[in-house]
């Protein structure tokens, strides 16, 4: 999937200004990649998918699906992908067998191709495949909405929030098969509210922020943005304050050291100024024995939170920096990083 300059402004409300949901998005998803798109609420997620989909009629700018401008060919633009959205919206009144097969009838895939039941095994509904769809529970009907959108075999697949209520065992067993969904070709793009998930499943990751894309790289890269981690050290005896020692010197100056507890130092430390050995050694000069460990390392919550809730200070040195740059009021999102 691609998208190149893409804009979406809605229509304003009576006595409101028009609402821009994507500004100037570029955003490249490789083929056969397992890709997050991350944001929080309102900030142009859903509308982006809904473009992909057919569903809303972008601004401006390209996007391709599966190579396929969706302006010149979208027919086959939205055959080539299946969307599970948020919402459960399945027909009561039929079972999952019949679901699927309509569905697959609209795409125009004939009966000697359809995969019906090979596809309700996979999601483990073959034993439910003949029960009307309004006595499935609600994790059954989560996974059925997943059928439907596999049901004309699509190369590329989106996930809009697909364990939204989920329980733990449910989602194991959806991961697993969007797992198994990818390392069979099928590219993926996951939105989803669970960071650990994201962090977990998917290679790339890009964080959309009041409709600017604020970031796009591999989770790996992602991670390594923010050079900080904790060390938690339990003590064999207690303290009273901090040794002075290890506020100074060289591991004072590179580390915030805390005594959250009489045996429990935390030292918040950037790996980039100094290592956990040198820490170690500093506790050790001072008589310290230590009776265990833990390290917490940065994770994909951090850097979310760091690009979306930004110090007041630093958003307002931003916007500042944006309109010295673009000549005041510009767009920020053509002002190189």
């Amino acid at each position: 999937m691609e998208a190149v300059g893409l804009n979406k402004t809605y229509a304003p409300l009576a006595g409101s200004s028009p609402r821009p949901a994507l500004r100037d998005v570029d955003l490249a998803i490789p083929r056969g990649a397992l890709f997050g798109l991350l944001g929080p609420n309102g900030a142009g997620k859903s509308t982006f998918i809904n473009i992909l989909a057919g569903l809303t009629r972008k601004s401006s700018g390209m996007v391709k699906v599966w190579g396929i401008d969706i302006d010149r060919d979208h027919r086959r633009a939205r055959a080539a992908i299946g969307v599970v959205p948020q919402e459960l919206n399945i027909d009561p009144f039929f079972t999952p067998f019949e679901l699927l097969e309509i569905h697959a009838g609209l795409y125009g895939v004939s009966a000697a191709r359809r995969r019906t039941s090979e596809i309700l095994e996979a999601v483990g509904l073959l034993d439910k495949a003949h029960a009307y769809a309004r006595t499935l529970s609600g994790g059954m009907r989560r996974r059925l909405m997943v059928a439907k959108a596999l049901a004309h075999t699509p190369p590329v697949l989106v996930l809009d929030e697909p364990t939204a209520g989920v329980d733990i065992d449910l989602r194991r067993q959806l991961w697993a098969h969007v797992r198994e969904l990818n390392a069979r070709g099928t590219t993926i793009l996951l939105t989803t509210h669970y960071l650990e998930e994201a962090e977990q499943l998917c290679d790339r990751i890009a964080i959309i922020h009041q409709g600017d894309l604020a970031a796009c790289d591999t989770t790996e890269a992602l991670l390594r943005r923010i050079d900080e981690k904790e060390l938690a050290l339990l003590l064999d005896r207690d303290l009273e304050t901090v040794p002075p020692a290890l506020t100074q010197g060289s591991v004072g100056a590179a580390c915030n050291v805390s005594l959250p507890a009489p045996r429990r130092l935390v030292f918040r430390y950037r790996p980039a100024q100094t290592s956990i050995a040198e820490i170690l050694d500093a506790v050790n000069a001072q008589g310290l024995t230590i009776a265990d460990l833990s390290t917490e390392e940065t994770d994909l919550e951090d850097i979310f939170l760091q690009i979306t809730h930004p110090p007041i200070g630093d958003e307002a040195n931003g916007r500042q920096n944006t309109e010295e740059n673009t000549g005041g009021g510009g767009d920020a999102s053509r002002v190189a990083p």
